[in-house]
């Protein structure tokens, strides 16, 4: 049977999912294939020079982990921002070449140093890992440079691929993962054991590594927050343009709102507790604010999007109510253990909202 004219026409013009072509993902497998056999190259001659005369252990010290952590740290550096650059030409990031240069640069350094600290952190827990499981093994110079080699190839060929295929689900994901091996990984170094009987801010004011990792986390979590912003922008206007969203002016208050809790949760990595208790707790409670209002008012703020999601946002907002409750007055959490939970809802809304969003704006292409 003929279709008819208008069905003809209205499938024909029926906008169909937006893929990278073939070639474009075999193109981009060749260089993330090309960047991890330079990064092994460099990584295993940067090994020779640093183990020639050693025989390193896992972990303590001089020791494979930790060069191969900071190897990764900066040959990952350099591969995400060219692989991030050059992912712009990709038939489903092309939107990203009419952004602003100074929001280009600060969206792909912020993705490039989560990419490489998640590949950094990953590094050092497997080789701690590994010498726990080895204790006493130390390695001679041939097998120190093709584990740094292989762990610096390995690294980067993941770090090339990610930074290629970003997409706002990805990033929440991303945030969530850094965000948890990053204060994993400090509260399992800090040199207080006893840390948690104080509050959370404690990690960053112990000194060493893992008030510095702590500090670090938090002002590259903020300012991950705010690449956000970017993301949810598109994703917001593509709703409105549809007719989902009702609110024209939704998209520049709600990644307005996104720019706001990012710059406020670095600047509380920035000024520690230890430097200002004042301003420490300004940036901490700001966040706090501003997530709570954009809790409260998303209902009409965002009006159009499914009714389940405002019930979600409900089950977060008496989350938080109930855990402060537990805090206070009721006295079962301590603040440590209040901070911890608000962490939790704070991100864990963020990664709902993210994924929704993302989940319109694409079932819509």
């Amino acid at each position: 049977m003929t279709q008819p004219a208008a069905a003809r026409r209205s499938t024909s013009e029926t906008p169909s999912p937006v893929h990278p072509a073939p070639q474009n993902r075999m193109a981009t497998e060749s260089e993330a294939l090309l960047a991890a056999s330079s990064a092994a190259v460099v990584a295993g001659l940067a090994a020779l020079l640093i183990f020639f005369g050693r025989t390193p252990p896992l972990w303590g010290g001089v020791s494979l982990g930790l060069i191969s952590a900071g190897a990764i740290l900066v040959l990952g550096m350099a591969a995400a921002y060219i692989g991030y650059w050059r992912s712009r030409y990709l038939p489903d990031q092309h939107w990203r070449l009419g952004l602003p240069p100074w929001k280009f640069i600060v969206d792909a350094s912020t993705v490039a140093l989560v990419h490489a600290l998640i590949a950094a952190i990953a590094t050092v827990s497997s080789f701690l890992l590994l010498q726990r499981s080895f204790q006493g093994l130390t390695v001679d110079i041939y097998a120190a440079t093709v584990g740094m080699a292989v762990a610096s190839g390995l690294a980067v060929y993941w770090i090339y691929l990610s930074v290629a295929d970003i997409s706002t689900r990805k990033l929440s994901g991303l945030l969530v993962l850094f965000m948890v091996m990053s204060i994993v990984a400090s509260m399992a170094t800090s040199q207080d054991p006893k840390w948690w009987e104080y509050h959370f801010s404690q990690l960053g004011t112990l000194g060493g590594a893992s008030s510095g990792l702590f500090n670090l986390s938090l002002i590259v979590a903020g300012f991950f927050i705010t690449t956000f912003a970017v993301y949810l922008d598109r994703d917001l206007k593509s709703l409105i343009a549809r007719g989902v969203l009702v609110h024209r002016w939704s998209a520049g208050l709600c990644s307005g709102a996104f720019v706001a809790m990012g710059l406020l949760l670095a600047g509380v990595g920035v000024v520690p507790l230890s430097v200002s208790f004042l301003i420490h707790t300004l940036f901490a409670s700001g966040m706090a604010v501003v997530f709570i209002l954009l809790l409260l008012a998303s209902p009409f703020i965002l009006r159009g999007l499914p009714g389940r999601f405002f019930l979600v946002c409900g089950g977060f907002l008496a989350a938080l109510i109930v855990s402060l409750v537990l805090f206070f007055p009721v006295g079962y959490f301590n603040l440590t253990a209040f901070e911890l939970v608000a962490f939790v809802i704070i991100y864990g809304w963020i990664a709902v909202f993210i994924r929704l969003l993302d989940a319109l704006a694409t079932g819509s292409n």
